[in-house]
């Protein structure tokens, strides 16, 4: 629905009105969702830098994540952001656009990460099974009730997992173990990331919280 050209011209057009920290989050943002739409053949590249658009747009500084823990943040802010969606285009992306695909997530163990955690030795195959079917029932009753929130947080739980198998080397560049989830990762990102920009952009007088690693002269 978005893509960088659009959003850039909105930036431009009301860029005045942000705080320095939204200027700052949605200048990277941007950047970033502008270099990962020029990657139209590898899907591990256009994954990782929608992840970092993500990031840049999402990000708190490190001292918030202290208080309040990487997935309560998260979950803050993605209800923030379903709260200023008056056009509900984010529970369009999820109900219309991708409910298949999110589904398929979901039931996905290989991007569940306490399977990992099993794999590793950490944890006994019993305790991540039973993890994994309440996981998958919570999810699949948030999907019953359409709860738009509660389907992103689990959705970002998920692409979180196939974020660190790519960043910490887990896994083969353009592999065909992972192909399944990397293709439904990118597209549900490619229409996530940019409608998360947006909405930032057009709801500026929210507080947004300030970015990691400011510009310091």
């Amino acid at each position: 629905m978005y893509d960088y050209a659009t959003l850039k011209d909105k930036q431009r057009s009301i860029r005045e009105s942000f705080s320095p920290a939204l200027s700052l989050r949605t200048h990277r943002a941007l950047s970033w969702l502008n270099r990962a739409e020029q990657e139209t053949e590898d899907e591990d590249a256009r994954f990782l830098f929608l992840w970092i658009a993500f990031n840049a747009a999402y990000a708190n500084e490190a001292r918030e994540i202290v208080d309040f823990g990487e997935r309560e943040l998260l979950n803050r802010f993605l209800q923030r952001l379903v709260e200023s969606d008056h056009d509900r285009l984010l529970h369009e992306i999820v109900w219309d656009q991708f409910s298949s695909s999110i589904r398929v997530l979901i039931d996905n163990h290989y991007v569940y990460q306490p399977f990992w955690r099993y794999q590793a030795g950490l944890i006994e195959e019993s305790e991540w099974k039973a993890a994994f079917e309440k996981s998958k029932a919570a999810a699949h009753r948030a999907l019953g009730h359409m709860d738009t929130t509660k389907v992103l947080g689990i959705i970002f739980d998920r692409l979180y997992t196939l974020r660190n198998q790519m960043v910490h080397g887990g896994s083969t560049w353009n592999s065909s173990v992972n192909r399944a989830q990397m293709r439904d990762g990118c597209n549900i990102l490619g229409e996530l990331v940019p409608t998360i920009i947006h909405l930032m952009m057009v709801n500026y007088n929210q507080v947004w919280g300030d970015a990691c690693y400011p510009v310091v002269n």
